[in-house]
């Protein structure tokens, strides 16, 4: 059966975006507009002629909107199969007009959970019914009717009514398919609020349920490895500053590593209080500092391990400008991508010129960064899911203590708490060693504690003097403090927590090396 002509179409929309406009055009092929409450009002005070749905259904609207158009002269309407005689002989029996097009959008539940202070009682309201049924209904027939859910659909529609009369079978199944992830979307936002409404009044963490709503932004070219496909999703109404919402101001496209390594980046100079930068390479930090300005943080993070850093992603808490811009054009060094809360005009003209790499690097502007907010974060196993909060809000220095006979003067305070800083960000088992605010030895990702150590002992050469170690997690054994000792480390900041704490304690004292417990640990797997 070809496609059905548009004769009628139901309008009932929360977003009010071009809707005028786009029933104009509707009008204008000649297409009756039936609609109801705010909707109705809109369109007439755009000059449109409307038919009020509680007029053709002789039914008046009630209970404050609550009930529009839940009656049969509607659904039977919109689900009416136009090549079944049976149907278009009941719709003849109860004097019942067809809907070829329903453009219906739904309330704003999200947006209204979504504001400080909000009732239970407001957010109810905010429950559409009527809608996703029309929705639902429209898009379950979809071989004859066509399901207008989004502001966005309206062009395409409007092109193909116009230029033959009704919409085509491949566009409806479109239409359709976005139809339910509409609803599905919509009804998952209302069981996650109201699933954490009673987690929270059951004193628990984690609802009974989780479901993730998560829209595609684009595809990527590979994943991990080149025989591997890839998307990129994002989760709707992110608060925080990130990469899928950042504008790409230069380079190509983003690959899957890409996306990893800048999340890291952005993370770690996100908790910086002082222009910071992180270099990252394979999601580990090969350099890290902060410092005064922002040209001195990124020296000092290049200075790092320069080795390492060659095609590195770079992550920024400041606007990038012109002294800036330069250092990382003139450096001898290859960068991938750039990630930084803004560019000046002058940093964007410099990078995309001035580096033997500037037509690749990635500039990636993400606005500003704010505090790290308290979220949770997700991996997938084969078969399930865990959940957990983020490692992501500032530690507390006060609750520390110091259980050593030698303690840290100011001075090395503070560059314990940088180091503190960013040990989380480095794959277990983690140690690393900084001075004046800056990592110059990482050891990432060993199974060995001790491996660690001596791998952030070798990669800071001579810089080990006078640094303070971090490590992600307790000491087992005494082992590690003879290499520290021996490599000049100055201060120690670990959890604490071993059966053999006295042990690395006594290894301290024994040294002179004032210990830090910081009564938690900073595991990345």
């Amino acid at each position: 059966m070809p496609s059905p002509q548009i004769k009628r179409a139901l309008i009932s929309v929360s977003d009010k975006t071009g809707v005028a406009d786009f029933a104009k055009a509707l009008a204008a092929k000649g297409v009756e507009i039936y609609s109801t409450g705010g909707t109705r009002r809109h369109l007439e005070e755009a000059g449109l002629q409307v038919i009020d749905v509680a007029d053709y259904t002789g039914f008046p609207e009630m209970m404050d909107g609550r009930v529009k158009t839940l009656h049969p002269k509607i659904f039977a309407g919109i689900l009416c199969r136009h090549d079944l005689d049976s149907d278009l002989k009941s719709l003849a029996d109860h004097d019942i007009k067809t809907f070829e097009l329903v453009v219906v959008n739904l309330y704003p539940f999200a947006e209204t959970i979504a504001k400080p202070g909000i009732q239970e009682s407001e957010a109810i309201e905010q429950i559409d019914i009527g809608g996703p049924s029309l929705v639902r209904a429209a898009a379950k027939n979809n071989a004859f009717t066509s399901i207008v859910s989004s502001p966005d659909q309206y062009a395409q529609v409007q092109s193909e009514i116009e230029a033959n009369g009704c919409t085509s079978e491949q566009t409806r199944k479109q239409l359709m398919a976005a139809a339910f992830a509409h609803t599905a979307e919509y009804d998952a936002t209302i069981s996650g609020y109201f699933q954490s409404q009673s987690a929270a009044e059951a004193g628990t963490e984690f609802p009974s349920s989780i479901n993730l709503r998560l829209q595609k932004k684009c595809g990527l070219r590979y994943g991990e490895n080149s025989h591997q496909a890839a998307a990129l999703y994002r989760l709707p109404n992110c608060d925080q500053a990130n990469l899928i919402d950042a504008k790409q101001l230069n380079g190509k496209e983003l690959s899957y590593n890409n996306l990893l390594d800048l999340d890291s980046a952005l993370s770690i100079v996100r908790g910086q209080s002082s222009p910071a930068c992180s270099v990252i390479k394979h999601n580990n930090p090969c350099g890290a500092a902060a410092a005064e300005v922002l040209v001195d943080a990124v020296r000092k993070g290049f200075a790092g391990d320069p080795i390492s850093a060659f095609g590195s992603v770079v992550g920024l808490n400041r606007e990038v400008d012109q002294e800036t811009a330069q250092f990382l054009a003139d450096g001898d060094f290859f960068v991938e991508a750039i990630v930084a809360p803004q560019f000046s005009e002058s940093a964007i003209e410099i990078l995309k010129t001035q580096p033997k790499w500037k037509k690749n690097v990635r500039l990636l502007q993400v606005g500003p960064l704010g505090d790290a907010k308290a979220r949770h974060e997700y991996r997938f196993l084969v078969g399930g899911m865990l959940a957990q909060q983020a490692d992501c809000l500032p530690d507390d220095p006060s609750s520390w203590t110091i259980p050593t006979k030698a303690q840290p003067d100011e001075a090395l305070m503070e560059e314990l708490k940088f180091g503190w800083s960013m040990i989380r960000f480095v794959k277990s088992n983690a140690i690393s060693l900084s001075k004046d605010r800056s990592l110059v030895g990482v050891g990432a990702g060993q199974m060995s504690r001790v491996d660690s150590v001596k791998i952030s002992i070798r990669k800071a050469g001579e810089r080990s003097q006078g640094s303070v170690l971090s490590s992600d997690a307790f000491f087992p054994f005494a082992d590690s403090i003879p290499l520290a000792a021996e490599a000049g480390v100055a201060a120690i900041i670990q959890p604490g927590g071993s059966v053999r704490d006295q042990e690395v304690i006594d290894a301290c004292d024994e040294h002179g090396i004032p210990m830090v417990f910081a009564g938690n640990r900073h595991f990345r797997h």
